[in-house]
């Protein structure tokens, strides 16, 4: 057969499967895109700020970790993570955690996605916060869940709703996932009642909670209270990461998951990369022994501190005249933005692009019934002087909108 006797190029052999239809591109990452042109000053990512990164310190440990235990850094490795990380990380842990309940995954997005294999059949049912993680609806979705929205307000989930959803029977939601501390996208935590009365009305109805919890060490000026997993810990998945202490680059998160589940999420992690890098491991376990992160953290929060306290001081100028709503948050690295009554922030991201600022719709982040006035602002990338710049131009954009 010639080249030119070969099939139409143009039609396909491939039957995607159903789930895939569902997967869809994040919404922040193609807005990243645009923040890509030069003279863009960006509140739209959910990136940490590379001032954070310990190159000095990864630079020491890369090279002793090759030195010393080089040969079994890049061999492959057991899929439970390495053995003195995995107690690094129960030690750190408010509550007895025993190694053995800890598993390493490659970011703790690694860890959603196991979570929704392992959790999550076509048509059951999964409860989220109003608003949540945009990287959880993208983790639960393929697996065809129908994923329901429970109220919230600025302490976090409305218990009294959550108990009317939770459902019964075979109906019965499979579990609820949570971001108590700091959340993404509003920044907002969840108060010590809140946890209190949550933990003990899920342990009640038997519904599982998977807590994620990757900004619980960037408190500005008080830790937040007890994780829900160290309330209830048979009845909770926890979920953390190294990417906002560390750097994100490494790819390194990890689960805390009951006997009763841990197995199964193994196997999942067995099927999905065998293990997460072992040398990025080896280095972590490395650059943290000895109490670096004691040291290394509150470095990280002061800085955040201060970014935080130039936007909100900005908004308060810039935005005076405006009913426009924002948050204060404790910690974190997000605040959550309301426009006026009438207003939709993706129409208005084009404008604030044109005079050099972008953020991200809110609209993204709802499981359903979007409040399309919403917007989540980052302020740990920008310097204290483009933030300046960037709540001005953005003021600027609102008012010229509200001018059409």
């Amino acid at each position: 057969m010639k080249p030119n006797d070969l099939p139409n190029p143009t039609s396909t052999p491939w039957t995607l499967a159903r789930r895939a239809e569902r997967m869809n591109p994040s919404v922040i990452r193609e807005i990243l895109k645009v923040t890509e042109k030069p003279g863009i000053i960006s509140f739209a990512g959910g990136l940490p700020s590379p001032k954070t990164f310990p190159v000095t310190a990864f630079a020491d440990a890369c090279a002793k970790v090759l030195r010393e235990d080089g040969q079994a850094a890049l061999q492959y490795a057991a899929s439970e993570g390495y053995a003195p990380l995995r107690e690094a990380v129960a030690a750190q842990l408010p509550w007895a955690v025993d190694p053995a309940q800890v598993l390493i995954t490659t970011g703790s997005q690694q860890g959603l996605d196991l979570v929704a294999k392992v959790l999550i059949d076509t048509d059951s049912r999964v409860l989220v916060e109003t608003p949540t993680y945009l990287g959880a609806l993208q983790a639960f979705t393929p697996m065809e869940p129908h994923i329901e929205a429970v109220a919230s307000d600025d302490e976090g989930i409305d218990v009294a709703d959550l108990e009317r959803r939770v459902g019964s029977g075979a109906d019965r939601a499979r579990f609820l996932y949570v971001l108590p501390n700091f959340q993404n996208p509003t920044g907002r935590s969840m108060s010590e009642a809140r946890r209190a009365a949550l933990v003990a009305s899920a342990a009640a109805l038997g519904l599982p909670i998977v807590e994620d919890n990757p900004y619980g060490d960037l408190w500005f000026d008080q830790p937040p209270p007890l994780p829900l997993s160290a309330r209830n810990p048979e009845g909770c998945i926890y979920l953390g990461s190294f990417s906002k202490v560390l750097a994100p680059g490494l790819r390194l998160g990890f689960i805390v998951a009951p006997p009763s589940v841990y197995p199964k999420l193994l196997q999942a992690k067995q099927a999905a990369d065998l293990h997460s890098p072992g040398f990025n491991q080896r280095m972590v376990a490395e650059v943290i022994k000895d109490g670096f992160l004691d040291r290394h953290v509150p470095t990280i929060r002061a800085l955040y501190k201060s970014q935080c306290a130039a936007m909100l001081a900005c908004l308060a100028q810039d935005m005076a005249g405006l009913d426009v709503q924002w948050n204060s948050p404790d910690g974190g690295m997000f605040l959550w933005l309301r426009l006026p009554e009438g207003m939709n922030a993706v129409e208005l991201l084009p404008r604030a692009v044109d005079k050099g600022v972008a953020f991200v719709p809110g609209a993204a982040f709802f499981a359903d019934a979007p409040d399309e006035r919403t917007m989540r602002l980052s302020f740990v990338t920008a310097s204290v002087e483009q933030i300046r710049i960037g709540i001005a131009a953005l003021a600027l954009a609102i008012r010229e909108q509200q001018g059409n």
